[in-house]
């Protein structure tokens, strides 16, 4: 996600692409419903809607016969949602960040999807995004 990338609404852009089997199936590039105060908040909000997609693409393949095993891996560069994620005792005080926050926290639960940190440098959905250096397209 891309905190406060509209200069008029300040609303956040979420950008996720899909891979299966090493191949890029979808790319989902849209502005946020929701203002967000800080970065933590447009993270959450991006890996909530990216867990939709999953969870939609994952019942697809199934209805086509394929056996989905194991998790979904989710990779944010955001610490403090990869940690918040991954860790039971942590509580969050804005009511959408909680709901975001506990649906992404309950598929980590049930083995649904797996966080990791990806670097920015590295962040392949920045493209979606940001202005992205050509050195790095």
């Amino acid at each position: 996600a891309d905190h406060a990338s509209n200069v008029v609404t300040r609303r956040s852009h979420t950008g996720v692409l899909i891979f299966v089997q090493n191949a890029l199936i979808m790319s989902y590039c849209k502005r946020q419903n929701t203002v967000e105060s800080a970065t933590f908040g447009s993270e959450l909000v991006a890996m909530r809607l990216a867990r939709d997609l999953v969870v939609a693409l994952r019942i697809k393949l199934r209805m086509f016969g394929i056996p989905i095993l194991g998790p979904a891996n989710f990779f944010c560069d955001n610490e403090g949602v990869v940690k918040n994620t991954s860790v039971p005792e942590s509580t969050l005080n804005k009511k959408h960040n909680s709901i975001n926050y506990h649906i992404v926290r309950e598929s980590v639960a049930q083995g649904l999807m797996r966080v990791a940190k990806e670097p920015t440098e590295t962040n392949l959905a920045d493209a979606l995004t940001k202005i992205v250096p050509y050195e790095r397209k």
